[in-house]
């Protein structure tokens, strides 16, 4: 039965990433307002109910791989061992992905998304809309952690610090790489701005959230 399942699940993942990286075609090929889902259905060889079943909408289509990182980022913040504050993780898992920026392959994929993006105001507003769901996710778990009351704004504001800091250093790449900036030097230009940006609300947060021992607990992402 779990050989069955582990099938089953990798054949979920097949298919999304089927479905994902035919519409990363189309948008590069065409731009995200003129491709249609179905078209998208047709270019992986499966229905459109199959697509919808993955991705809720075509925006969705287009920011998976974002949602992914941004998840993944909360959930480093609430799985990270006793004794870490969540800007000491919260840097980590940003100043880790950076190290992927020296590949010429990853550069030219921010080109592209990024030229896609500034071409489509509905994609601008659903990327400010992904930052904003984790920003709140990110700020639940620091409240939990902190036993903050209701009404409290601090972790809020402390999440927004947090993830501000993050977007600013994204929106730094996507200007460098469009400029022309490439392999080492992109991904050390990018290091350099996490290690400015975060030492920086690290003077204020280093002691704020750390993480008690034997506290870590189990949640699925949102």
């Amino acid at each position: 039965m779990d050989a069955e399942l582990g099938l089953r699940e990798r054949k979920k993942q097949q298919t999304r990433q089927l479905i994902a990286d035919a519409a990363a075609r189309l948008f590069d090929e065409r731009g995200f307002d003129a491709v249609t889902v179905a078209q998208v259905a047709r270019a992986a060889d499966v229905s459109e109910g199959t697509v919808f079943n993955y991705f809720p909408t075509k925006e969705d289509l287009f920011y998976a791989q974002m949602r992914s990182f941004e998840a993944a980022l909360v959930e480093a913040v609430r799985q990270r061992p006793g004794g870490e504050s969540a800007v000491t993780v919260f840097r980590r898992f940003i100043e880790e992905g950076t190290e992927r920026l020296d590949a010429t392959d990853r550069a030219e994929a921010i080109v592209r998304a990024a030229r896609i993006i500034t071409a489509s105001p509905t994609l601008q507003a659903r990327e400010r809309e992904i930052v904003a769901d984790h920003t709140r996710e990110l700020a639940t778990v620091i409240s939990d952690e902190t036993d903050a009351a209701s009404d409290d704004v601090e972790p809020l504001v402390v999440a927004h610090a947090l993830m501000g800091a993050h977007r600013a250093v994204v929106e730094h790449v996507r200007s460098q790489v469009l400029a022309g900036r490439r392999g080492r030097s992109l991904a050390a230009d990018a290091r350099a701005q996490v290690k400015r940006a975060f030492e920086r609300l690290e003077r204020g947060l280093g002691d704020y959230a750390v993480k008690s021992a034997g506290t870590n607990r189990r949640r699925p992402f949102a």
